[in-house]
């Protein structure tokens, strides 16, 4: 949809378009830069021609409700038709505003009722822009002005959306640079400081890494929370604290792998293996989310307009350097178990740095 704005001295007319790609259920707009405590006004078609105004508002991200009491009174207005895209208008007061933050939404499905309280459908698509009030104009027809609205790019983040970016930030650092930095770094220093490498996984796993992760989970709660949002209402957030859990549950894990062992092992139990299986498909799982977190999540959320292709290029590259270089320390093996036999010593998966010597004899490795 396309919104035109023309100040006529005391009063602005909005002028709501269609362009055309959607079915025409109801169009939106709202003077402001979010859905929670926006005056909105809603419009729509009903069967019989006529054309239902409701002015409603919402207190968070929910269908929202008649405005009894609107800042300022909404008025319809006809004969504003150009080509054959359907179009809608209303007029209000105008105020002392230059630029205009608005909110616009548009609907596939028609309320089928013409009362101002009909029940609405979830919008199909909507977003943010900005209008120019004070941009001079020649024609005289409103419906033949060009758009009025700027890109979201010139448009400044609200608190939310900045904790919003905060909480990606934050996260994919996290998930997807110190969680892989510390797999990696366990899976080839293990080769060569087989006394010291544990350490070195751990202290980047969870003090380095945990702290950031926790950062970055609290600040997507609060985003959510400034944006008077609902928690968990779709995929991206709810495998955000599933993998939250498991990252937790795998740290939790890791320790009882590493500090509860048997001394006279004779080789690497299963539990090893599996704490290495759960890490990498954590792993895994964080590309997926934070994928999704930017390809989807950001644009639906805010409604503005996708993130630059290179953020696409730097995460596909990245998702290719990652198992290349896991798979590539895994040619260390036959060193590792060589090393181990020749000292006939077990040296666990995840071992702490605390080697148990047992007898002189080589034996198979697991």
């Amino acid at each position: 949809m396309c919104i035109r704005a023309v100040v006529n001295g005391s009063s602005t007319n909005y002028i709501l378009s269609s362009l055309g790609n959607l079915n025409l259920g109801w169009m939106a707009m709202g003077f402001g830069q979010q859905m929670p405590d926006t005056p909105m006004v809603i419009m729509w078609i009903n069967n019989d021609g006529s054309v239902t105004l409701s002015q409603r508002s919402a207190a968070a991200e929910v269908m929202p409700t008649v405005d009894s009491s609107p800042p300022r009174k909404a008025v319809k207005v006809s004969g504003l038709t150009i080509s054959s895209a359907a179009q809608l208008a209303f007029s209000v007061p105008s105020n002392s505003d230059t630029k205009q933050p608005v909110i616009f939404a548009i609907g596939t499905t028609n309320p089928g009722s013409s009362a101002e309280d009909a029940t609405l459908n979830q919008h199909t698509d909507y977003g943010i822009l900005q209008l120019d009030l004070a941009k001079q104009i020649n024609n005289s027809d409103p419906g033949n002005l060009p758009p009025t609205g700027s890109s979201d790019s010139f448009s400044p983040l609200l608190p939310y959306q900045r904790l919003i970016v905060a909480h990606a930030i934050f996260c994919t650092v996290g998930f997807l640079l110190f969680l892989p930095a510390g797999a990696l770094l366990a899976r080839y220093l293990r080769n060569f400081l087989p006394t010291t490498w544990f350490q070195t996984h751990w202290i980047v796993q969870f003090v380095i890494a945990g702290p950031t992760i926790l950062i970055g989970v609290i600040l997507g709660i609060e985003s959510v929370a400034e944006a008077k949002a609902f928690h968990l209402n779709d995929t991206h957030k709810k495998w955000g604290i599933a993998i939250f859990i498991l990252y937790l549950a795998q740290c939790a894990f890791g320790a009882f792998v590493h500090f509860i062992k048997k001394k006279d092992r004779k080789r690497r139990p299963p539990k090893n293996y599996l704490h290495a299986i759960l890490g990498l498909a954590i792993i895994g799982l964080a590309l997926y989310q934070v994928h999704s977190g930017y390809h989807y999540e950001w644009p639906s959320t805010t409604g503005r307009k996708p993130l630059p292709k290179v953020v696409g290029i730097i995460f596909w590259v990245w998702l290719v350097f990652l198992p290349l270089a896991y798979f590539a320390g895994l040619g260390f093996l036959p060193k590792q178990y060589r090393q181990e036999s020749r000292k006939a010593i077990v040296n666990d998966e995840d071992d702490n740095g605390n080697l148990f010597n047992l007898k002189q004899t080589a034996y198979p490795r697991r």
